[in-house]
């Protein structure tokens, strides 16, 4: 077996301590060594790092981590998670023993974002004898529901008095290269369930039978033709995808005794999680009274107007990598929909191309221009 890593030699090289964190097998929810590589590296730095662990199956437990630092403001904070998806089978290598091909780093969370972490703890390394208040906010639980990730990180800031004044999470933005989007915000998500009973009863008596299918069809046919808007400045139009509908009924002569569909619905500031709900199960009942409509709302829709934060880290880019990036609020949830509600947020990080992927991989060069990047923010913000 290797000798361990000396994590305090690596602090500068953020190669070295990418693959650390990827060599930490940290499929969601995340806890124990990925934790233990990342407080090797913070303590180090002058970080007061707070570990804690919290909530039972089948959404726990899951590790959290708290890193602060300094105590003059402003109060800038980073965010982001090292819990990471399943590998899945077709690997060319193994998943989480980090390898180096053709300039690029391959293993699962070198983009999704084991990368950036690494990038901001190296980019806190070069600015260590600064005293802004500097703060990492890091979850082992964004990749599944999430509920005892950063809603619970917040609660704990919140009983500590830390509160960042501006949040940058370094979820991989980068479409076609590095600092070309920045996320500003990010659209809604809700989930909606519809159940439609019926009685069973064989299909050459349907008068002695109740089938719900024409029912449900019926429903889904009118929700599939709403046009919930058009957009707006900053987002794209929401929009209602059915995504099942099942009856269980295996056999050929018998009429089901319930059917069932279930709907995913993005949507942006114009509309809010509740309220479609509400529309949905208005829709339902006129169609199939007595029918059970149930939603999840994983997350509202959130800007972050364009200003003070957004500006700082898109000069940072253009002036490291000459690149004027795009505003964006494209793609999926993102935990930046809890820390909004903290200060003012926005995403930027890696190339997304790989991520979630067999094979996922970050080009070196990326790697090591993102924490150059990262420091000429923490750099504008301590001026």
């Amino acid at each position: 077996m290797p000798p361990p890593l000396d994590l305090e030699s690596l602090l500068p090289d953020v190669i070295e301590l990418t693959k650390a964190l990827i060599a930490a097998e940290s499929v969601t929810p995340a806890r124990g060594a990925v934790f233990d590589v990342l407080e090797a590296a913070l303590v180090p730095l002058g970080f007061a790092v707070e570990r804690f662990v919290e909530g039972e199956a089948p959404d726990g437990p899951v590790e959290n981590l708290l890193a602060t630092r300094g105590d003059t403001g402003p109060h800038f904070a980073f965010a982001g998670h090292l819990d990471v998806v399943p590998a899945g089978p077709g690997w060319t290598g193994d998943a989480f023993v980090p390898e180096v091909r053709g300039g690029l780093l391959y293993g699962r969370g070198a983009v999704d974002m084991k990368g950036a972490i690494a990038a901001f703890v190296v980019a806190a390394a070069a600015r260590v004898s600064a005293n802004r208040k500097l703060s990492l906010i890091i979850t082992g639980d964004e990749e599944g529901p999430a509920t005892f990730g950063t809603p619970r990180l917040i609660e704990r800031m919140a009983e500590r008095g830390v509160k960042p004044d501006l949040c940058l999470v370094g979820e991989p933005t980068s479409a076609q290269r590095l600092g070309d989007t920045i996320k500003i915000g990010r659209r809604g998500s809700t989930v909606i369930w519809i159940d439609v009973p019926g009685r069973q009863g064989h299909v050459a008596y349907p008068h002695l039978s109740d089938n719900p299918i024409p029912r449900l069809i019926t429903a889904l046919a009118e929700i599939d033709a709403i046009t919930l808007d058009s957009g707006n400045d900053w987002f794209q139009a929401s929009n209602i995808e059915i995504t099942d509908i099942h009856t269980g009924n295996p056999a050929t002569n018998v009429i089901p005794g319930n059917a069932r569909a279930r709907l995913s619905i993005r949507f942006n500031d114009m509309q809010n999680g509740p309220a479609l709900i509400a529309r949905i199960d208005e829709i339902v009942q006129r169609h199939a009274p007595g029918a059970q409509v149930k939603g999840t709302v994983y997350g509202e829709a959130f800007l972050t107007q364009p200003g003070e934060l957004s500006t700082l880290v898109a000069g940072a880019i253009e002036a490291k990598l000459g690149v004027t990036p795009e505003l964006s609020t494209s793609g999926g949830t993102s935990d930046a929909r809890y820390l909004v509600k903290l200060c003012p947020v926005v995403e930027f990080g890696l190339l997304n191309a790989t991520m979630h992927k067999l094979d996922e991989a970050v080009a070196i060069a990326d790697l090591v221009a993102l924490a150059d990047v990262y420091e000429e923010i923490l750099r504008r913000v301590d001026a």
